[in-house]
């Protein structure tokens, strides 16, 4: 059993982060904020795959304009990402942002981080302190002669200080480095000093491959220990891979429940099928389900049954075919082309049975 640090609650929209709130997953559009229909596109399909908060960056004035636009024609809270420009945040918060990602301490001044708070006050939208390894300020890498968690902690007490004594303590942070072990000291080391909510994220982790091992490492040992409020997978690739993975990391920790548990055995010289090619070929197929269900494909008669029995849907391989298993029964013998298909019907059934029910269950 995980025990959460306990944090300070904020709320962007009508969502909560920290405090007693589920840990939520979140990404950032990778199109031209200044292209409202690219950027849309985009927001919806993270939308559709389980991302809770999106972030856009603002890296002028024409791109801060468009976020009223944008905000209206999505579902979830928007961030706008700001660097130096305090003009730019001012926009956002008049485009009806729910949230800011701003280092106070690199926007010109305390008389301008006061104006920027006043607004954020006014409309009671919370800041994110974005401490990243790859850009500490000069003098801390002098001191700590480079980049290191020690530096990092550094930083964010400063533009933490900041903002308290501006009188603001509507913030979470996050430090992120691309070494998954400096990540995880900073963040233990915060964890001891403040009690604002933390933004969990593995920064320039790579391609899906290294950075998904990447990303489940550092917040997975964050997470284990109960440290982190909301996170992001950050990847070279298409952002809803982004939410997948951060969905899986919470799944596997037992921080989330819902959505597709997919299990499928390693295979082994016992497979009398092409395990590696049925378990891809099944996940691509149900990879866009968002429903609750459990689905296990299984290559021998070891642990195969025992597995498939224990998914909602499952199969286990013989000799060219495949056993079809559903709430732990045979339903199904079809032959090892036809699994896929197989099923893709036998979970159309399981979730129409499931719908068909709970009228009933209700009453």
């Amino acid at each position: 059993m995980i025990t959460r640090r306990q944090t300070r609650p904020i709320t962007l929209g009508k969502l909560k982060v920290g405090g007693n709130a589920p840990i939520t997953v979140q990404s950032m559009t990778k199109t031209d904020t200044r292209d409202v229909e690219a950027t849309l596109l985009q927001i919806w399909a993270l939308e559709a795959a389980g991302c809770e908060i999106v972030r856009c960056a603002v890296p002028v004035r024409e791109a801060a304009e468009k976020l009223g636009e944008i905000k209206r024609q999505i579902r979830i809270p928007l961030v706008a990402d700001i660097h130096f420009n305090y003009k730019l945040a001012l926009i956002a918060l008049d485009q009806g942002v729910d949230g800011l990602r701003l280092n106070p301490g690199n926007i010109g001044g305390k008389r301008f981080v006061q104006e920027v708070v006043n607004l954020a006050k006014e409309r009671k939208i919370p800041i994110r302190i974005g401490v990243n390894a790859g850009s500490l300020e000069k003098d801390l890498l002098e001191q700590h002669g480079g980049p290191t968690a020690d530096g990092m902690v550094e930083s964010a007490l400063r533009h933490i200080r900041i903002l308290e004594e501006c009188g603001y303590p509507e913030m979470k942070i996050s430090l992120k480095a691309s070494d998954p072990l400096m990540m995880i000291e900073a963040y233990r080391m915060l964890a001891d000093k403040v009690e604002y909510a933390f933004h969990l994220g593995v920064t320039e982790a790579g391609t899906p491959g290294v950075g998904t091992i990447k990303s489940a490492v550092g917040l997975g040992a964050l997470l284990s220990e109960g440290i982190g409020d909301t996170i992001r997978v950050s990847l070279s690739a298409d952002p809803v891979e982004e939410v997948r993975v951060g969905i899986d990391i919470l799944k596997s920790l037992g921080l989330r429940k819902g959505g597709l548990t997919f299990v499928a055995c390693p295979s082994c010289g016992r497979a009398d099928v092409d395990l590696v090619k049925l378990a891809r070929e099944v996940e691509d197929e149900f990879k866009g389900l968002n429903e609750e269900i459990h689905i296990a494909v299984m290559g021998c008669e070891v642990n195969g049954p025992g597995e498939a029995r224990a998914a909602d849907i499952g199969v286990a391989g013989g000799r060219g075919i495949g056993l079809i298993f559903k709430n732990g029964e045979v339903v199904r013998k079809v032959p090892e082309a036809e699994i896929v298909r197989a099923m893709r019907e036998e979970v159309n059934k399981f979730l129409a049975e499931r719908k068909a029910a709970q009228p009933a269950a209700a009453e």
